[in-house]
């Protein structure tokens, strides 16, 4: 075959087959495929768009560019992705919950993009936590304690690795196609039954809207269970933080809180508890998605989940005592601040993006890939939309380096958090379900 051949039918819109599809994914995977052909592929996927059909089929074949891990326990192997979107540390309570229910959850995640943190960013600011770790020693942890959260290594899915690339640079980020392929294909690799997706939408999200968040979560549902792989999409808002915390130990200090101290009435362990449920259901652990939902709130207060989450923990070179010591363990700032409201009102709107730089300019993310994360840094007691102030009244609190960083972060809450005459109409949490 010739990839400027494929290149060709996708520009035509002509149809490609699966076999073309299985050769150039391996052209990527082994060089054969140039950064220029990449490139001119992802330009008429974007341009163009692909079938359903061609979707399944891309996707199938970057998964199988390389390594696809096989499991055999006698429960479900299954997980969760989101979208991402600022103080969104779900995964941290789902894992570990799941896996006190019986599921097995192999988890690779992922690392901070643009204003979003990431899932291993913020575990790795435990002590000792290494999320990199072999293939064997990631099904040790999964088979030992039900759940591992894991970085992939360079075998797992190289197509998609090479072509995110391509796409950062050529203008092509934006495909649903190829977005669509570049998470499942991961996912997929890891051999997973069942998987739930978060699509966010709002100001802190990718989506900003609806339709955009819904457009994604219909391709992503339908390529997933067309590869294979029972899947369903909650749509959830992303108009303010998930959790009062935006920042790598600052978000594990609220997963604590949530695990150890049954603060559980919150928006995070909420849409954990509907994720797990869907979870639950779709990997037929459950036949009923509010009994579902409430087993995984249940082992957020009994301490089971607590219990997997420091097996997993201690697992991946962390401290042992890390349950029982956690506010000893974590990092914190030099510097503290609480900033306060302006003047009397309501909370009517935040700039979800604005908070998430914030966090990324004082250390807690990385403008460039290279860049070391800070993971004590970052935001705290974040207000919430429609919360009542009065001068002076907390509406966050800032973890800084120095005090020029502080005085950057409050300049731009201050612009991020509108306080208004008025609340604003209250938000759902979730928005929509998208099924098979």
């Amino acid at each position: 075959m010739d990839a400027r051949d494929i290149i060709a039918k996708l520009r035509d819109k002509q149809g490609l087959f699966d076999s073309e599809l299985n050769w150039f994914a391996a052209g990527l995977a082994s060089g054969v495929v140039t950064d220029a052909q990449a490139g001119a592929f992802a330009m008429a996927a974007l341009l163009n768009g692909m079938s359903d059909p061609e979707r399944v089929a891309l996707t199938l074949a970057m998964r199988d560019s390389g390594d696809v891990m096989r499991w055999d326990y006698p429960a479900p192997t299954i997980d969760k992705h989101s979208t991402g979107g600022i103080g969104d540390c779900v995964s941290l309570l789902l894992a570990p919950a799941l896996a006190a229910l019986g599921a097995y959850v192999p988890m690779v995640s992922g690392r901070g993009l643009g204003h979003t943190g990431g899932t291993l960013d913020k575990l790795e600011s435990i002590p000792g936590l290494k999320t990199e770790v072999s293939e064997d020693r990631f099904r040790e942890v999964v088979t030992k304690v039900g759940c591992a959260i894991v970085s992939a290594t360079g075998s797992i899915a190289p197509a998609d690795k090479r072509l995110y690339g391509i796409r950062d640079v050529s203008g092509t980020v934006e495909s649903i196609d190829l977005i669509t392929a570049s998470i499942l294909s991961k996912k997929l690799a890891a051999g997973l039954e069942a998987l739930v997706l978060d699509v966010k939408c709002g100001s802190g999200a990718f989506m900003t809207t609806v339709e955009d968040a819904r457009i994604l979560a219909q391709s992503l549902v339908t390529t997933a269970n067309g590869a294979g792989c029972k899947t369903s999409a909650l749509i959830t808002n992303m108009n303010q933080p998930c959790c009062p915390s935006l920042g790598n130990a600052l978000e594990i200090m609220d997963v604590m809180k949530a695990l150890t101290s049954g603060e559980v009435d919150n928006d995070l362990c909420d849409l954990t508890c509907a994720l797990g449920g869907e979870l639950m259901v779709l990997s037929g652990l459950s036949e009923d998605i509010d009994a579902a939902s409430w087993a995984v709130r249940d082992t957020l207060t009994d301490g089971s989940a607590a219990e997997r989450f420091g097996q997993m923990v201690t697992a991946l070179g962390g401290p042992a005592d890390f349950v029982d010591h956690w506010r000893d363990r974590l990092p914190s700032a030099p510097v503290v601040r609480d900033v306060m409201a302006p003047h009397a009102g309501f909370v009517s709107a935040m700039d979800g993006h604005a908070l998430g730089m914030a966090v990324v300019h004082l250390g807690g993310g990385r403008i460039n890939g290279t860049e070391r994360i800070d993971p004590a840094v970052g935001l705290s007691n974040v207000c919430e939309l429609g919360e009542p102030v009065d001068r002076d009244v907390l509406i966050a609190t800032i973890h800084a380096r120095n005090l020029d960083d502080a005085d950057a972060a409050e300049a731009t809450l201050l612009k991020a958090i509108s306080i208004g005459d008025s609340a604003p109409d209250p938000q759902k949490l979730i928005l929509e379900k998208v099924s098979a």
